[in-house]
């Protein structure tokens, strides 16, 4: 799997297809292949005729990180996809962010607004605004010497994916007690590309999609019917809905 070098970190990612360049990137604890090679999104993509990019994130995957908590926080990793997408030359694309990756994708849209064509915000609605929760329990979780130590719901739940995924859990505990710098609407409403915000009807942790999408000129929601949080990356609806939009773009539309 190739690497890069992005501000003294060998960060992974996977390059495939050919076509209009779309990157894509993952959530919180997950990786390029749990989000999507394994759903079927690159192989999706690919087929559509695009050119499909994923990164995994500082401290994710096959990419090394730090435990140091500054070291993360969704404008230090939408940095992070900046330095890919100058490492591959690619002046402009598509991007489509998870979760946690949305945020990134956000962070990046607004940075370098001359980079993406369009975003793809998945499993996160209106929480981009106001933030998802307290990120201790999860913290907490990941660092515990046993998982029999773990009473958090929620906690446990994200250590059992950490180990899951063979990641290093103390870079996950950091990252997850970084700065978790919010965006405001006045800075949301300041994207004016193409958007789709798409989440399942079952999403108690993303927040309203209706209402994020309605800061922005251009943006429109995508509901995944009977999907939660951690099951609507994979589901038909949700990837037909991301290839009609893409299409739409691609046409000179508007989302």
């Amino acid at each position: 799997m190739p690497h890069f070098d992005s501000a003294g970190l060998k960060l992974a990612y996977l390059d495939e297809g050919r076509g209009d360049p779309i990157l894509l990137i993952h959530g919180f604890a997950s990786n390029k292949a749990v989000n999507w090679v394994y759903p079927g999104w690159v192989d999706v993509l690919t087929k559509a005729g695009r050119r499909v990019i994923a990164i995994d994130n500082r401290g994710h995957g096959e990419s090394t990180g730090t435990h140091n908590p500054d070291d993360y926080g969704a404008p230090t990793m939408a940095e992070d996809a900046r330095r890919l997408l100058d490492h591959l030359g690619l002046a402009r694309v598509d991007v489509m962010g998870y979760s946690m990756g949305a945020r990134i994708s956000a962070f990046l849209t607004l940075n370098h607004p001359t980079r993406v064509r369009s975003a793809v915000f998945g499993g996160l609605g209106y929480g981009m605004v106001t933030g998802i929760g307290n990120p201790e329990p999860i913290a907490s979780a990941l660092e515990a010497e046993r998982f029999s130590d773990i009473t958090d719901r929620t906690g446990r739940a994200f250590r059992a994916f950490a180990e899951q995924t063979k990641s290093d859990r103390l870079a996950l505990a950091a990252c997850m007690r970084s700065s978790r710098q919010k965006i405001s609407e006045a800075e949301v409403a300041r994207i004016a590309q193409p958007v789709l915000v798409a989440v399942g009807t079952r999403d108690e942790i993303a927040g309203s999609p209706a209402d994020l999408a309605k800061l922005m000129p251009r943006a429109g929601v995508l509901e995944i019917p009977n999907r939660d949080h951690m099951v609507a990356v994979g589901d038909k609806v949700f990837k037909a809905g991301v290839l009609d939009f893409l299409k739409s773009v691609e046409g000179g539309g508007a989302a």
